[in-house]
C-alpha cells in the first residue's frame, strides 16, 4: 500500500494549485494528486473557455469575490514567472435596453467595491472598443482577459513533481475508508494510505465528500454549456470579451463573445441541463446521473421557478437560427454561416435543497479532511488563492 501526508483527489486546476502550494509550503511532506483520467485537467479546466476574470459581478466580500481578485493577481504573477502568455483584452458588459441600465448600474458599484479596475462607458466610446456590439451603455474592464489554463496545469504539475510530489493519474477513487490514522482511499487496482484529504471533485465533489463521511448537503446539478465559434472571416466582429447584462432571475451569465488566446472567438453558451454528470455530447446519458436529478427536491423546484428560461435554453440547444438570434442582440451582423460548432463543456453547479444555487465556492473542513464542494466559474482565475486558503487551513496540522 502507498503511503501519503496529504492526497488530494482531483486533477483539475484547484486540485493541482492545491497540491502546488503544498509541496511549495511543505518540501518534506509526501503529496499525491489522484485523477482517474489519463492526464489531468480533462474536464471543466479543459473545457474552460479560458476568461481570466475581474471580480466585478460577485457579491463584495464574499469568498468568490475575495479570491477571484487576490487569485487573478497571483494567475498573472505566476504566468510571467513561467512564460505562459495571457492577454489582458478587455471586457464590455453591454446593456442594449433602457431596462437593463439599472443592473447595469448595480454590477457597476459592485466592481468598485471589489477594486476592479472598470468604468461605465457610452454608446459612442463602446463602439470604439467594439465596432460591431449593439448597445446604448456599457462597463469597459479593461483588466479582463484571456488565458490557456490546461498549459498552467501542465506547468503546475511540473513543478509540483520537481518538489517530489506525486501525480498520479488512472486513479479512480472508489471507496473511502476513514481509519484512526487518517484514510484509506482505493480504486479498483491500488489503494492509498493518507493523513489527511483533500477533495476537488468539480462534477463529483459531492459524491466525494459524502464517501469521505461528510455529505454537504447540496448536491451537484450538471449544465452543458454549448458553444459556437465564429469563422475565420467572421472573427472582425469581436475584439476581446462582449457580454450582455445577466438575467438576474437566471442563474447563469447568457451568451456572451471570447477572444480565445490560442486564436479563434468563441459565441455562447446557452445553459441546458446535462443527461450524464459528464455529457459533454446531447446523446450522453447516464440513467443513474439522471434519475439523481430528476428526484432531487432542489431541481424539482428549479425547474418550477424557472421553467420557461430552461425552455428557451433547450430550444436554443436544438435550434441554431435561435442561438443566432440571441447572438444578434450583442451583435447584430452575425449570421448562421458564420457559425460552426465548439465542443462543450459541463458545469458542475452545487444546488441546495430549497432550489436555489449554491452562489458562492462551498468549501467544507472536516476532521483531517477538506472537501471543495462547489467551485464553479471563476474557478480557474481564483484557483491559485483557492488553493492558498486551503493549505493555510490544513498548515495548523502538519506544522
Amino acid at each position: 500500500m502507498q503511503k501519503a501526508d496529504v492526497a488530494i483527489i482531483g486533477g483539475g486546476i484547484v486540485g493541482l494549485a492545491t497540491a502546488y502550494h503544498l509541496v511549495q509550503m511543505f518540501p518534506d511532506r509526501r503529496v499525491v494528486v489522484l485523477e482517474k483520467e489519463k492526464e489531468v485537467a480533462q474536464h471543466q479546466t479543459g473545457h474552460n473557455s479560458g476568461v481570466l476574470h475581474s471580480g466585478i459581478y460577485y457579491k463584495p466580500g464574499s469568498i468568490k469575490a475575495k479570491t477571484c481578485r487576490l487569485g487573478k493577481a497571483a494567475m498573472e504573477s505566476f504566468c510571467e514567472r513561467e512564460g505562459i502568455r495571457y492577454d489582458l483584452c478587455g471586457k464590455v458588459i453591454v446593456a442594449t435596453s433602457e431596462r437593463e441600465l439599472p443592473l447595469l448600474g448595480s454590477i457597476f458599484l459592485r466592481g468598485q467595491k471589489n477594486g476592479v479596475s472598470c468604468r461605465l462607458i457610452e454608446a459612442d466610446e463602446l463602439n470604439e472598443i467594439e465596432p460591431h456590439t449593439a448597445g446604448i451603455r456599457a462597463i469597459h474592464v479593461p483588466e479582463a482577459g484571456i488565458i490557456d489554463y490546461k498549459q498552467v496545469c501542465s506547468k503546475l504539475a511540473e513543478r509540483i513533481q520537481e518538489k517530489n510530489g506525486a501525480i498520479q493519474t488512472g486513479f479512480n477513487v472508489e471507496d473511502v475508508e476513514k481509519t484512526e490514522e487518517g484514510y484509506i482511499l482505493r480504486s479498483s487496482s491500488d489503494e492509498i494510505q493518507a493523513d489527511y484529504l483533500i477533495t476537488c471533485g468539480g462534477l463529483f465533489s459531492d459524491r466525494l465528500a459524502t464517501l469521505s463521511g461528510s455529505p454537504p448537503g447540496i448536491q451537484v446539478v450538471p449544465f452543458r454549456g454549448e458553444y459556437f465559434v465564429l469563422q475565420p472571416e467572421a472573427e472582425y466582429l469581436c475584439n476581446g470579451l462582449i457580454y450582455q447584462v445577466p438575467d438576474p432571475d437566471f442563474p447563469f451569465l447568457g451568451v456572451h463573445f471570447t477572444r480565445m488566446i490560442q486564436g479563434g472567438v468563441e459565441c455562447g453558451p446557452n445553459a441546458v441541463l446535462s443527461l450524464a454528470r459528464e455529457g459533454y455530447n446531447k446523446t450522453d446519458i447516464d440513467l443513474s446521473d439522471l434519475l439523481e436529478i430528476v428526484k432531487y427536491k432542489g431541481f424539482q423546484r428549479l425547474v418550477q421557478k424557472h421553467w420557461k428560461q430552461g425552455l428557451g435554453e433547450l430550444w436554443r440547444s436544438f435550434n441554431k437560427a435561435a442561438f443566432v438570434k440571441a447572438l444578434q442582440k450583442l451583435v447584430p451582423d452575425i449570421k448562421a454561416e458564420q457559425l460552426r460548432s465548439a465542443p462543450a463543456g459541463v458545469r458542475a453547479q452545487a444546488m441546495n435543497k430549497d432550489g436555489s444555487l449554491v452562489d458562492d465556492f462551498f468549501i467544507i473542513e472536516s476532521e483531517n479532511a477538506i472537501h471543495v464542494c462547489n467551485a464553479p466559474s471563476p474557478a480557474a482565475t481564483a484557483s491559485l488563492e483557492i488553493g492558498k486558503v486551503i493549505v493555510d487551513t490544513l498548515a495548523k496540522y502538519l506544522v
